[in-house]
């Protein structure tokens, strides 16, 4: 079933948040020269819609929800920082994504965005525009599980995963955590799986060793209990 209300818009605050700079650190940080660059960078909402609209939009969808097979996951109301580290490790070869290769490599963005590209700041700019525009889109509720064991799910997650994604499933600004609340159910299972089976490269250490003993029971689950959580006020906080 898919459920179409939307939900967890960004606070004004938190939106004008966007476009300033924060402090970043964490023990998983990133080393990615662009990055590292577009973390400095204020973000252009402005620009980046049009970026998104050009470039990301034909398989993310317009609201960035992604499709109901979980093929494109939902990008809507992701940390930027997420989205600056995810783009920047894929165009650095870090990450395997072949279906984006064409659209994140730096002449597809150029292309795409010739009246508004900063030649000086070259990509790390339109990273910090696309990233400060798709934080700002609502979320939708999308497709979840069976909804058959959700507590045993709800207590996975508390003893394994609150410390680096919090409680409901936020993620982190300041340490690139991605927001997992609220995403396609059967993309949060297919990335667990990689991350589990070490089929993705840039995947946190830490957590690869924190969900090697999950039973299949466990992973369904516990995705599923995410899958259900949605975003609060507060929850683009960049000091957290």
């Amino acid at each position: 079933m898919i459920w179409l209300f939307s939900f967890g818009g960004l606070q004004a605050q938190e939106k004008a948040n966007l476009t300033s700079t924060a402090e970043f650190g964490g023990k998983w940080g990133t080393k990615v020269e662009e990055a590292i660059k577009a973390l400095e960078l204020k973000g252009n909402i402005e620009d980046g819609q049009i970026i998104y609209e050009e470039i990301c939009e034909a398989c993310h969808q317009p609201g960035g929800n992604g499709d109901p097979a979980g093929n494109f996951p939902q990008l809507a109301g992701q940390q930027s920082t997420v989205v600056i580290k995810q783009i920047a490790d894929i165009r650095a070869g870090n990450r395997d994504n072949p279906t984006m290769y064409p659209f994140a490599n730096i002449e597809a963005l150029r292309a795409a965005t010739e009246d508004i590209f900063d030649e000086e700041k070259d990509g790390p700019q339109t990273l910090a525009d696309v990233a400060a525009y798709i934080q700002t889109l609502p979320m939708a509720s999308t497709i979840k599980g069976e909804g058959n064991d959700l507590e045993h799910g709800e207590k996975i997650y508390a003893e394994n995963c609150v410390r680096c994604h919090g409680d409901h499933g936020q993620g982190s600004f300041k340490n690139y955590y991605p927001v997992i609340a609220g995403q396609n159910y059967h993309y949060l299972l297919r990335q667990f799986l990689w991350i589990k089976e070490g089929k993705r490269r840039n995947a946190n250490p830490e957590m690869v060793e924190q969900i090697a003993r999950f039973s299949e029971r466990d992973i369904l689950a516990v995705m599923d209990w995410v899958s259900r959580q949605t975003m609060r006020p507060g929850d683009w906080d960049p000091n957290k």
